[in-house]
C-alpha cells in the first residue's frame, strides 16, 4: 500500500479538541491534515456549547462581574482533585481571559447576558451564568462565586455554534479536512509515531457518501436520545464502510494528535471500567467508542481514570426546585441540592444505587410551575413536566407519600424535621440559606429522579478518563511515564482538567486548552510561547 498524503501534522477527530490543534499548528506554519470518521464536531456540536472561563474576561467584565484567577482557581481547585497537577490548573486559569479572547478572534461570539437563577442551562436570553457548584454550600466558603460558563451567541444549538465557527477558521488556515475517514492503526517505526492508516470514503460513489453522512448524522442527533434507533443508523453508516471504504496511509512528518473523544459508547469498556454507571444516556456519537484510546495504547501509551463518568442528575429548571430535600430510599438527605447537577448523579450512583427523590410541597410546587415557562428551554421544560406529572407522587402527610412512593416514612419524616427547623445557615448537609425554606404545605409531592434508561427524562453520562498525557507537552505516556515520541492526545481521549469532577462548560474548555497546546507542541517547541 503507497503513501497517499503526507502533512506536518495529523490530527486525528474533528470537534473542538481536534480543530484547536489544528489551529494552532496550521497558525505556526505546519502543513496540516484532519481526519474524522464522520463529518466533524463529534461530540462538541452536540453539546450545550458552554466554555468555562473566568478571572475577568471580557463577558464578564461586559457583565459587571467582578472575579479573580485566585478564585477561579481556588474553586477548581476542590472540584479537579488530582485530575491535574496545581501548576497546570493554575496556567489555565490565568489562562481564561486570553483563551475566550482568542475563540472570539477565531469567530466565536459569546454573550454578557446574565442569567439571574440558578439553572442547569441558560434560556436563549442568557449567555453568562453560574454553570458548576460555585455558590453551593462548601465552595463558597473557598471562593468568591461567579458565573463562569460562557454560552456562544448564535442561531441554533451553541454546541454546533461553536463548532461551526472552529471548523470555518480552520478552513480558512488551510488546513486539508478528510471526512468520511476512519483512522483503523498507527504507522510507526523505532523513532516513534510516523502517521496513520486509515480506510476512507473519499473516493466512494455519492450517493455511497451521501447515505453514510445521512445515517451518520441522525445516529448522532435525534439519535443520541433513541439508542435503538442510533444504532440501526450506525449499522448503515457501517455497511457503507465495509462495501465501499478505500485503505489510505497519512504520514506524519511531526507527529500525531488523537483527539477522538472518550469511550461512552463503548459498552464492553464502561462495563469493565465503570460498571456502576447504567441506566443512563450516552452522551456522545458513536464515534465515541474509545477509538482514540486504543491507538494510543497500541503505541504503548498508558491510561488513567477510566472509571470516571459523569452522571448528569439535573433538578433544575425550576430554580424553585432546589427547596426540595433529595433523599434516598431510606429518607435520607443525599448532598446539598444546590451542588451542580453532575456532583447529584455522582452521590446517587456511588452511594444510592442511583435511586433519589426530590421532596417538595405544595407551595415549592406552585411556584415551580409558575416559574418553568420564563426559565426552561424547551426541552428542559418537557422533562420537568414529565418529572412533575409522570414521575411523582403526593399525599397530604410526609408519612403518606414516603409510603406511596416505597420510601421508609420514619426516616423521610425525621429528614424533613431536620430540614425544617435548622437554623438559618445550618442546614443539616451544608445548603446555603438562600435556598432553605421550610416545606410546611401539605400535600407533599416526592419526585422521582432515580436513574434508568428514560427517554422522556434521560440521564446523560460521559466518560472523563483517557490517555496519560505530559501536562507541558501534551504528549503521551508510556507506563514508565515516558513520553511516546511522535504522539500527543487531547480533549476527552486524554486525561485532563474534567478526568475527575466535571461542571458544565470545563470539557470544552479543556478540549480547547488541550487541543492547542498538543498543537504548538507537537511541532516541537513552541512551549514557551504565551498561552493567549
Amino acid at each position: 500500500m503507497g503513501e497517499d498524503v503526507e502533512a506536518d501534522v495529523v490530527v486525528v477527530g474533528f470537534g473542538v479538541a481536534g480543530a484547536c490543534a489544528a489551529l494552532e499548528a496550521a497558525e505556526a506554519g505546519a502543513e496540516v491534515v484532519v481526519l474524522d470518521r464522520f463529518g466533524g464536531g463529534g461530540t462538541s456540536r452536540l453539546s450545550g456549547g458552554i466554555v468555562y472561563a473566568g478571572g475577568g474576561t471580557r463577558p464578564q467584565r461586559a457583565a459587571g462581574v467582578t472575579d479573580s484567577v485566585e478564585d477561579v482557581y481556588a474553586y477548581l481547585r476542590a472540584e479537579v482533585g488530582d485530575a491535574v497537577s496545581p501548576a497546570t490548573l493554575r496556567r489555565f486559569c490565568a489562562d481564561g481571559p486570553a483563551m475566550i479572547d482568542w475563540l472570539e478572534a477565531r469567530g466565536v461570539r459569546f454573550g454578557h447576558a446574565l442569567a439571574p437563577y440558578k439553572t442547569s442551562y441558560p434560556s436563549r436570553r442568557h449567555h453568562l451564568y453560574y454553570s458548576g457548584s460555585e455558590a453551593a454550600g462548601g465552595f463558597r466558603d473557598l471562593a468568591r462565586p461567579a458565573p463562569r460558563g460562557h454560552r456562544p451567541l448564535g442561531r441554533g444549538t451553541s454546541g454546533k455554534v461553536l463548532h461551526a465557527a472552529l471548523a470555518a477558521a480552520v478552513r480558512a488556515a488551510g488546513v486539508r479536512i478528510l471526512d468520511q475517514t476512519r483512522v483503523t492503526g498507527l504507522i510507526s517505526d523505532e523513532g516513534g509515531v510516523r502517521g496513520v492508516e486509515c480506510a476512507t470514503l473519499r473516493d466512494a460513489p455519492g450517493p455511497a457518501r451521501a447515505r453514510h453522512r445521512l445515517s451518520a448524522r441522525l445516529a448522532a442527533k435525534p439519535g443520541i436520545y433513541l439508542p435503538a434507533a442510533a444504532r440501526r443508523l450506525h449499522a448503515i453508516a457501517e455497511r457503507v464502510e465495509r462495501r465501499h471504504a478505500a485503505p489510505l496511509r497519512v504520514r506524519a512528518r511531526s507527529g500525531v494528535v488523537l483527539a477522538a473523544g472518550g469511550f461512552i459508547a463503548d459498552r464492553e469498556a464502561l462495563r469493565e471500567h465503570a460498571p456502576r454507571h447504567r441506566g443512563g444516556l450516552p452522551l456522545g456519537t458513536r464515534a465515541d467508542d474509545g477509538s482514540g484510546i486504543r491507538l494510543g495504547r497500541s503505541a504503548g501509551g498508558a491510561t488513567g481514570k477510566l472509571g470516571n463518568v459523569s452522571v448528569w442528575r439535573f433538578i433544575t429548571p425550576p430554580s424553585e426546585f432546589l427547596h426540595g430535600v433529595l433523599v434516598d430510599e431510606r429518607g435520607r438527605r443525599v448532598c446539598d441540592e444546590s451542588r451542580y447537577g453532575a456532583a447529584l448523579g455522582d452521590a446517587l450512583v456511588r452511594h444510592h444505587d442511583g435511586r433519589g427523590w426530590l421532596l417538595i410541597d405544595a407551595e415549592t410546587r406552585r411556584r415551580a410551575i409558575r416559574s418553568l415557562p420564563r426559565q426552561a428551554v424547551w426541552f428542559q421544560l418537557l422533562q420537568a413536566l414529565h418529572l412533575l406529572h409522570r414521575r411523582s407522587v403526593t399525599a397530604p402527610t410526609i408519612a403518606e407519600v414516603a409510603a406511596r412512593a416505597g420510601i421508609d416514612p420514619a426516616g423521610l419524616a425525621a429528614t424533613a424535621r431536620a430540614h425544617d427547623i435548622a437554623a438559618p445557615g445550618a442546614d443539616p448537609v451544608g445548603k446555603p440559606a438562600e435556598f432553605v425554606r421550610p416545606l410546611r404545605t401539605p400535600p407533599y409531592t416526592l419526585l422521582d429522579l432515580s436513574i434508568r434508561p428514560s427517554a422522556a427524562y434521560p440521564c446523560p453520562m460521559l466518560t472523563l478518563g483517557g490517555l496519560l498525557v505530559d501536562e507541558d507537552t501534551g504528549a503521551v505516556l508510556d507506563e514508565r511515564r515516558r513520553p511516546v515520541p511522535g504522539l500527543h492526545a487531547a480533549g476527552r481521549t486524554a486525561v485532563g482538567l474534567c478526568s475527575n469532577s466535571y461542571i458544565s462548560g470545563l470539557s470544552l474548555a479543556d478540549c480547547v486548552f488541550s487541543g492547542r497546546r498538543a498543537g504548538r507542541r507537537v511541532l516541537g517547541g513552541g512551549g514557551d510561547r504565551a498561552h493567549g
